[in-house]
């Protein structure tokens, strides 16, 4: 029975690092407990009864075995963690944050149970003994500060809650989180000229923290005070001039002034840099497809500047969401490109595999529409729509016998589809009239006509 409790809780799980979280399974390799010694049967016993009933939600059921454990082993912090966890789930956070306190005094210093205790407190609100738990936590590891900044916003505390998003801003990064969060500040609190004078004063003590000017940007842009915000930004950059943060601010002025050829540097920079996260580079992308939607003509260069994005940050999705707008303001040619440049690496994406071959076959693209099937019947070989778009395509392309054979073993894989299955007749009534069979073709098209009669 050595190590048993080691490996019990390597299994129970932890709490998430996000607050009102739900527990996850942790990774085994972030959990490391000291070996807690034998434990009896009737400790065993107790203790998998506690696992059982929380596994199926009956958490009073769990808390009564572990009380039973806590009888044989009054001092064992897996017990006490175990019922803050089950205490948490029925929303009794008081008894949970007791518990969850005696497993950090008898076992200190665990993130685990440090995390479980600060999201206690959070849910009960008490802040502020969340924050003093939190302030353990970050020694852990860094994303315990977005919980801190959370907290802040609930108890109003804007100075300190400002204080320590600049703070994140020049250690971590710019996170569209981050700047999200600063603006509601701003905005509840309407005191909008005192922050402007805060952030120009900053700017006097500190000019070498450059996100003191971009912060005052958006203060100025949030204002319409547009000519203020572009000259911040001109001078940031003259200050910064290796800096790509500024070109998030330059890059919305040169579009909105038509300054394309500046505007896609600025683009370019922000899609390269390794310092602003991957919400904000889209944000950068939907406001040059917005452009591009009223300038067709850029066209070509939005596509470039998708193509860096998805190479940089190794994310072909964004070609299925720009495809996506491109469908729903029904220009086909513009989102079948986007589609086809995102299925070229991501071809075991179904659902763009789809959209993309329907397009195909829609702006009569034949050819593309076969080979694109027969790769993605090699990875969905159960897919009966695949067959299905393969045949029509293949029956376009005059190739009848093909069509009749990957039809006919497609009809296979159909399950409970009635309209798929008359489009699937429907093809084969074209692939034998090709083959010249009439009597096959008729037949086919009657098993057609006759589903369309039980549909009307």
């Amino acid at each position: 029975m050595k190590h048993l409790l080691v490996t019990i809780f390597l299994f129970t799980g932890v709490c998430t690092s996000k607050l009102s979280a739900q527990e996850v399974p942790a990774p085994l390799q972030e959990v490391a407990i000291d070996d807690l010694g034998e434990v009896s049967d009737a400790f065993q016993e107790f203790f998998f009864e506690a696992l059982k009933q929380k596994a199926i939600e009956n958490y009073e059921k769990a808390i009564d075995a572990l009380r039973e454990c806590e009888k044989i082993q009054p001092n064992n912090p897996v017990v006490f963690f175990e019922l803050g966890k089950n205490y948490k789930s029925l929303n009794d956070f008081e008894n949970a944050i007791n518990n969850f306190q005696k497993a950090n005094r008898l076992q200190p210093n665990r993130e685990w149970i440090l995390q479980a205790l600060m999201e206690s407190y959070y849910l009960n609100k008490q802040y502020e003994q969340a924050i003093l738990v939190n302030k353990e936590l970050v020694s852990y590891n860094e994303k315990y500060y977005d919980d801190l900044a959370k907290m802040y916003f609930e108890l109003q505390q804007f100075d300190k809650l400002i204080a320590l998003l600049d703070q994140l801003d020049v250690e971590l990064g710019v996170t569209e989180y981050r700047n999200s969060l600063r603006q509601q500040i701003y905005a509840l609190t309407n005191n909008t000229s005192a922050q402007i004078k805060t952030l120009e004063e900053s700017i006097t003590l500190n000019p070498e923290n450059e996100m003191n000017y971009l912060n005052l940007i958006y203060v100025y842009s949030d204002e319409g005070l547009e000519k203020e915000a572009f000259e911040t930004a001109q001078k940031m950059q003259q200050l910064f001039p290796t800096s790509k943060v500024v070109h998030l601010a330059l890059y919305k002025f040169y579009l909105n002034n038509n300054r394309t050829d500046e505007a896609l540097t600025s683009m370019r920079l922000v899609l390269e840099s390794e310092e602003i996260d991957v919400a904000l580079k889209f944000k950068v992308l939907n406001d040059f497809l917005l452009f591009v939607n009223e300038n067709p003509k850029f066209d070509k260069d939005l596509k470039q500047v998708a193509e860096l994005f998805s190479e940089k940050e190794n994310s072909p999705e964004i070609f299925q969401k720009f495809g996506e707008y491109f469908l729903q303001k029904k220009e086909k040619t513009q989102a079948l490109a986007f589609f086809e440049m995102g299925i070229g690496s991501n071809v075991d994406n179904y659902e763009l595999l789809k959209n993309t071959l329907l397009l195909q076959l829609d702006l009569l693209k034949y050819e593309d529409a076969s080979r694109l099937s027969s790769s993605g019947l090699e990875i969905f070989p159960a897919q009966a729509l695949l067959y299905l778009i393969k045949g029509a395509a293949l029956n376009n392309l005059k190739k009848y016998n093909e069509a009749q054979e990957i039809l006919t073993f497609g009809l296979d894989y159909l399950i409970d589809d009635v309209d798929m299955e008359r489009d699937f007749y429907e093809q084969l009534s074209v692939a034998y009239t090709g083959l010249g069979n009439s009597s096959k073709a008729s037949e086919f098209k009657e098993k057609a006509n006759s589903i369309k009669k039980t549909e009307n």
